[in-house]
């Protein structure tokens, strides 16, 4: 992010970073498994056959004291007949007709999918089974301008296993801290569009890091469903947190809509050019030295407020797409955090030494998420540093086109039309080599594909060097200490970029560019 901040310094007026939307998930892990269920029906006593009156009360319950607490709090409980109504509008369109500030919204109910427990018989054993299945049932959310955290719900499932779901926003968390703070801000929907203090803005995201995540969410469940703990006597749920979905915005607030307009649909055009399959991975921290993901692509999309360009590995993926106008914004969203590596002791057992473990789903990684998140924004605004569009390409490109003396050698132009040389543009230009550098094999089987004969390997390791050294010495790649590999210089990002974007676009398209 370093490298555009320092490019666009005099169109961006400021920065953030940290959480947009985040939805937990809360698991009641002994009723959520089919052994888990069984021991628990073997200790109170519950037998099979009375199982379905039971949980059916348990049902009756839960729903009991949602219906309950709408009334005490004075607000609607609405059944919506399709789980497809956008509930969070409607819920937005309550608050502004009951003029809501802060406090309860509504509640709605509805009928959507869920696992929960299912009662069969077993022909071969002639016995009652119970096992976890895939089932519908009705779910109560109820949204909240919370004083602390701003817009939000929970999702509670009034079957068993009982399980809850939380969505927080930290932008409008934030919103509330800067109004607390008596910052000066504006916002548009969850989008900073002016934030007086942008530093005091970043401590306060900070602050966010901070919080004690099962305390938090275990006070908004009891706060938004008083007694839902009791619904199962003197059993009180314990909730198991995880975080199913998080998404992490970097926000860079332009100077003005007309600036970010003309800079962002080549922004685009290069993310989209440049980002091949590696480069992704890259972006989100994945080495092709590492196991293969199923599923690399990328693809782009038009919004009502202008482009979007998003890429995936599997699940995980990072975006880009202008915002509220002068807003740039770009996302990491972890479905899949297994993908990712956390330091820490095994089983958090502390007698076992720490060691990089795959990231859990677990609240207690969510820091590391967080970095991790972070990390693949500044990547890929890094990248996009590389699409310089203030130079023309003759200023950009031309002096690489001209034979040099250096050192007392002198090396050819280079010809970013030729067949070859192109090939090693399109080369430095892919994302993955801007970020890590490459070395002779790398460009070696880009050029020449890949050789079993040894002999003609050799020969094509001996013509990859020389193409470094002639790289090197127009100063497009310079040498990473003490290591075989090369990185990319300044010029060398630019002179890429531009041959690259030029030799994609059309004649019609370069003539428009050039009027």
């Amino acid at each position: 992010m370093k490298n555009f901040m320092e490019m666009y310094a005099k169109n961006i007026c400021g920065a953030i970073s940290g959480w947009d939307r985040i939805r937990f998930r809360g698991t009641i892990r002994w009723l959520a498994n089919t052994p888990g269920i069984n021991s628990y029906l073997s200790t109170r006593n519950i037998l099979l056959k009375n199982f379905g009156a039971w949980a059916e009360n348990i049902t009756k319950n839960v729903r009991s004291l949602c219906s309950d607490q709408a009334k005490a709090l004075d607000i609607p409980m609405i059944y919506l007949q399709s789980a497809s109504i956008d509930k969070e509008k409607r819920a937005r369109e309550i608050m502004m007709e009951r003029n809501v500030t802060t406090g309860p919204i509504c509640m709605f109910s509805t009928v959507e999918p869920c696992m929960s427990p299912l009662l069969k018989g077993n022909k071969a054993t002639k016995k009652l089974e119970l096992n976890m299945a895939p089932r519908k049932c009705v779910w109560i959310y109820q949204y909240w301008n919370d004083e602390q955290l701003g817009f939000g719900h929970t999702r509670l499932q009034t079957w068993l296993p009982l399980s809850a779901t939380i969505c927080l926003n930290g932008r409008h968390w934030l919103e509330r801290q800067l109004i607390r703070e008596n910052v000066d801000h504006q916002k548009d929907g969850n989008c900073f569009t002016h934030i007086a203090d942008y530093q005091r803005a970043a401590e306060l995201i900070d602050e966010q890091h901070r919080t004690e995540w099962p305390k938090l969410l275990e006070g908004l469940l009891s706060r938004n469903c008083p007694g839902f703990n009791t619904v199962l006597g003197d059993y009180p749920l314990e909730y198991y947190w995880s975080a199913d979905e998080t998404e992490w915005a970097t926000d860079l607030v332009f100077r003005s809509t007309q600036e970010l307009d003309a800079l962002f649909p080549k922004l685009a055009r290069f993310g989209l050019l440049t980002s091949d399959s590696l480069s992704v991975m890259r972006f989100l921290g994945r080495s092709e030295k590492g196991r293969r993901p199923n599923e690399v692509r990328s693809d782009h999309r038009t919004r009502y407020e202008g482009l979007r360009l998003k890429h995936w590995v599997n699940n995980n993926s990072v975006k880009m797409y202008n915002k509220a106008g002068n807003v740039l914004r770009t996302e990491t969203t972890i479905n899949q955090p297994r993908e990712f590596k956390v330091y820490r002791h095994p089983d958090d057992d502390t007698d076992r030494p720490a060691s990089w473990q795959k990231m859990r789903k677990g609240v207690s990684d969510l820091h590391r998420r967080s970095q991790v998140s972070h990390a693949s924004n500044e990547r890929y605004l890094d990248h996009l540093a590389s699409a310089n569009i203030a130079e023309t390409l003759q200023e950009t490109a031309g002096d690489i086109c001209k034979r040099l003396r250096k050192d007392g050698k002198s090396h050819r132009a280079i010809n970013p039309w030729n067949s070859e040389d192109h090939q090693t543009l399109q080369f430095l230009a892919r994302g993955e080599h801007q970020i890590n550098g490459f070395v002779n094999k790398q460009l070696r089987e880009t050029l020449y594909g890949e050789s079993n004969d040894p002999v003609e390997r050799k020969k094509q390791s001996g013509k990859a060097t020389r193409r470094i050294r002639l790289l090197r010495a127009h100063g497009l790649i310079r040498k990473i200490p003490k290591q075989n590999r090369y990185q990319l210089t300044t010029k060398g990002r630019k002179v890429s970029a531009a041959i690259l974007a030029a030799s994609s676009a059309d004649t019609e398209q370069l003539m428009d560019m050039a009027a």
